[in-house]
């Protein structure tokens, strides 16, 4: 068995041991805690990268030694943040893992309740009874549409009568009405008094041109 099994076998609170270990809130609470330690790690090492990067520049060929020392320097830290950055990749896939386990426990558990509910609930029902319950309903529900539709239907009494006659009656109602309408109607009234004769002048000319017609004639 390897040292790593060994600590995460012999690991772990008292307290862990006697409830058969952590909870789900713990264990997330603690990827969390790594989590923003590694990150400020991160923040620390990038830091100090850029701190030699800057001390190789300055020293450059005057001090070969102490430029080449600050580059190995760097070295170290960039290979620190690659591995920080694979061991934050890891810890981020386990807990987004625990975090849909832990949901689909909850959701499998809320599930199971509602379930037993269900099942407490029809732990008094009997299938017969329900369905003669719904039958007795469908039969209401008929009786009830067969009252409305006899209280509906009017009652014949005197209904019948002659169509013919109806219209008969109809035609003398429009043609007394339209009689009516005819002797409302006012004609303009004929003027009472002579028309005027024509003027002695127009009588005169007249007389002038019958005379002038005879002349001709016998002229000729």
């Amino acid at each position: 068995m390897s040292k790593i099994s060994k600590f995460f076998k012999g690991g772990g609170s008292a307290a862990h041991k006697g409830r058969g270990g952590p909870t789900p809130q713990e264990a997330l609470a603690r990827l969390r805690e790594t989590e923003e330690m590694l990150s400020k790690k991160q923040e620390y090492l990038e830091t100090r990268i850029e701190r030699e990067l800057e001390a190789a520049r300055q020293h450059g060929t005057k001090n070969k030694r102490a430029a080449l020392q600050a580059l190995k320097r760097k070295k170290r830290y960039e290979k620190q943040l690659n591995q920080i950055d694979g061991t934050l990749s890891t810890i981020e896939f386990q807990r987004e893992a625990l975090e849909n386990s832990h949901t689909n426990t909850e959701v499998l558990r809320n599930m199971g309740y509602a379930a037993q509910a269900m099942k407490k609930v029809h732990e008094n029902m009997d299938l017969n009874k329900i369905d003669d319950l719904m039958q007795d309903i469908t039969d209401q529900q008929n009786v009830a549409q067969e009252i409305s539709e006899a209280i509906s239907n009017r009652a014949g009494f005197g209904d019948e009568f002659d169509e013919d006659e109806l219209m008969a009656e109809l035609e003398e109602l429009e043609q007394e009405e339209l009689n009516k309408r005819m002797a409302d109607v006012r004609l303009p009234s004929v003027p009472s008094t002579s028309l005027p004769s024509r003027p002695a002048s127009t009588r005169k000319r007249a007389d002038d041109e019958d005379d002038m017609k005879h002349l001709a004639a016998w002229a000729s």
